[in-house]
């Protein structure tokens, strides 16, 4: 039983958030092409949720635990255990990859920090990662949190081409981080700074808005049937149901 072994699950969102910025932060310094860097993280996000997704929820994300967090489907404490993992995960990440990256491009010397696009403000890049964390736990809630969903057979692809196609559209104008942790790994380890704040509210406000939405719109429950004279087949509702309204 997993629910209060909190070092076992703390350690499969380690490795999950360690491995997401390791990819993540990498693949941004020195992938040849937007869809080189899609690939690497849609793929990542799919072997790692699909690999201990059944032990950790498979968050490696702290938008993601947020969503969680105030939809009430983890506990405040766990929910702080995992802030830490994954910040903690984040830095270890962006350290490593200091040490290993060679020196020469651009980018590997900020370790991928993510940044605004030429001619971007502050304030679309907020909305712009809002919406595509929106996404990422609006499909995160479809297939994994949702008992009709299929989280033991598309959730990890779903969740992963998510990332893909987010980082497809938004990597040339945000970065397309949509997770603070992938931010705050390599900003602390490169101290690079500028606009931060932008991933960190964006996130952050884009994945409370889908889980409550997703949570107001198909997870809260239902009214019991009307209940019917027998020979209309109705089933009445079960002891306590009725009082629900």
């Amino acid at each position: 039983m997993l629910e209060r072994d909190y070092f076992r699950r703390g350690a499969a969102e380690f490795v999950g958030t360690f491995a997401l910025i390791f990819v993540a932060a990498g693949g941004a310094a020195f992938a040849r092409t937007p869809t080189d860097l899609a690939l690497a993280n849609g793929l990542v996000i799919a072997v790692m949720v699909s690999a201990v997704g059944f032990i950790s929820g498979g968050h490696f994300n702290p938008a993601v635990t947020l969503g969680f967090l105030v939809t009430k489907r983890i506990a405040p404490l766990l929910a702080l255990w995992y802030w830490l993992i994954q910040f903690g995960g984040a830095a270890l990440a962006a350290l490593l990859l200091k040490w290993i990256l060679p020196s020469g491009p651009e980018n590997a010397s900020n370790l991928g920090v993510p940044s605004l696009g030429s001619g971007l403000n502050a304030g679309p890049g907020v909305v712009l990662e809002a919406v595509l964390t929106f996404f990422l736990v609006f499909v995160i809630f479809a297939t994994a949190v949702d008992p009709r969903g299929a989280f033991a057979q598309i959730a990890g692809l779903a969740i992963g081409l998510t990332i893909a196609f987010d980082v497809l559209m938004g990597y040339g104008l945000t970065g397309a981080a949509m997770n603070p942790a992938r931010a705050f790994g390599p900003q602390l380890v490169g101290n690079h700074w500028a606009h931060f704040w932008v991933w960190y509210v964006g996130p952050f406000a884009g994945g409370v808005i889908a889980a409550s939405l997703y949570e107001l719109l198909y997870l809260r429950p239902p009214r019991p049937m009307p209940v019917g004279p027998p020979e209309t087949g109705i089933e009445e509702p079960g002891a306590g149901d009725a009082a629900i309204s």
